[in-house]
């Protein structure tokens, strides 16, 4: 995939590019991290694990099969959940156990209120 690029680095690069001086003729603004957002990608969990290949550093993912699930009744079920945001959050964790909410969570659904859901 090639070498890591900044983002920074990428901006100021394009900036650049349109004949404009980062800094003079466009300011970038370091906004911070929001609520809920991700500092990294997880590619694999733990409970996945890999098996290896014929390539030193080329893996595949593990399939988990432990955890089958009937997608039609659960999909029945979620669609009834809106007007329980909590009877939703439960039905996510018992089909994905691993899922957890991360803080500042808020759900959106139209004719609802937002609520702090997990946050």
């Amino acid at each position: 995939m090639g070498e890591p690029v900044r983002i920074v680095d990428l901006a100021r690069e394009l900036i650049r590019l349109a004949g404009l001086e980062p800094g003079k003729d466009i300011e970038i603004v370091f906004p911070g991290s929001r609520p809920g957002e991700k500092l990294f990608e997880e590619v694999l969990t733990a409970e996945e694990g890999v098996n290896a290949t014929k390539h030193a550093r080329i893996f595949v993912a593990k399939p988990n099969h432990t955890q089958e699930i009937e997608l039609g009744p659960a999909l029945a079920e979620l669609r009834e959940a809106p007007a329980a945001p909590a009877a939703c959050l439960e039905l996510l964790h018992r089909l994905v156990p691993q899922y957890s909410p991360g803080t500042g969570l808020f759900l959106s659904t139209p004719g609802l209120p937002p609520s702090g859901i997990g946050g």
